[in-house]
């Protein structure tokens, strides 16, 4: 055979790798994928062995019952000899225009509070006009190079970490939010790449993955980010907003994060900053 030609065998090989990890990922049975995809579990065993290759709705039934994110089912596709199926064009492609209008017409309604659109590796896409006047209430944004990282923001000491109060708490949410929050549930290697990023700054907790139960009963109903601003302390929360039934990767993986002040006094203290702004925080 020649070298240059792809080898049939090991194709299939590879998706028979990549549809046990998917059944692994989600601790599903050849029978239980079998009776839920009502596909038999004869053929889901040879396709794991290699010994044959699926139609391709077949796939895609195997693929949707697994809940295998997008992107994730144009490896299987192309790992079975078919083409993709679902667009991989940037956030900001034209097949998006629906989309962006309505994210643009969400973030313009929630001034004078930060809203962030972010890709599935919290890289900043889109904002609001309060967003950078907020956090240049803290430190110079014009500093920071593009394209913004969130989590990078708040992890950075030269960014907004001298500024988080109750930061072990908060370092905490956030890490466990990046897995909680990966498209599928699943952690790609984008994701362990920042992750590991993240846990390279001073004062990380390295036991973010264990729970920790509070030492007192909670208050409120989330875990606010506080954020010290002279003798004060603002906080705030997050309502993040996914697109629904996404049919293409963009869609699937883009997030909206609106930041919420936690009460009364962060609220009236945060209109004062912003209407403040332009003399300078």
């Amino acid at each position: 055979m020649n070298a240059s030609s792809p080898d049939p065998k090991a194709a299939q090989s590879e998706l028979g790798d990549l549809l046990r990890y998917w059944r692994d990922m989600r601790g599903v049975s050849q029978l239980d994928l079998s009776l839920e995809a009502g596909v038999s579990q004869r053929q889901i065993s040879f396709i794991e062995s290699g010994r044959s290759v699926p139609g391709r709705d077949t796939l895609l039934t195997l693929a949707q019952t697994l809940d295998v994110p997008l992107r994730e089912r144009n490896a299987l596709l192309l790992a079975a000899g078919y083409a993709p199926v679902y667009s991989e064009a940037p956030w900001n492609a034209q097949e998006m225009h629906g989309v962006i209008a309505a994210l643009e017409r969400v973030v313009r309604q929630h001034e004078p509070f930060p809203a962030i659109v972010m890709d599935r590796h919290w890289n900043v896409l889109m904002t609001n006009d309060a967003a950078p006047r907020f956090f240049d209430c803290f430190i110079d944004m014009a500093s920071r190079k593009s394209p913004r990282n969130m989590l990078h923001l708040i992890f950075d000491p030269q960014g907004m970490r001298p500024f988080v109060a109750d930061w072990d708490t908060v370092s905490r949410s956030l890490l466990q939010r990046v897995y909680r929050e990966s498209i599928g549930h699943v952690v790609d290697a984008g994701t362990r790449r920042l992750l590991d990023e993240l846990l390279a700054y001073p004062d990380v907790p390295r036991d973010w993955k264990t729970h920790h139960a509070p030492s007192a009963v909670p208050t409120m109903p989330v875990i606010p980010i506080g954020l010290v601003s002279g003798d004060v302390v603002l906080r705030y929360f997050s309502m993040v907003t996914t697109v629904g039934a996404p049919q293409n990767v963009s869609a699937q993986e883009i997030r909206l994060e609106c930041m919420f002040p936690a009460d009364d006094e962060t609220e009236a203290r945060h209109r004062q900053l912003l209407a403040g702004q332009s003399e300078r925080c």
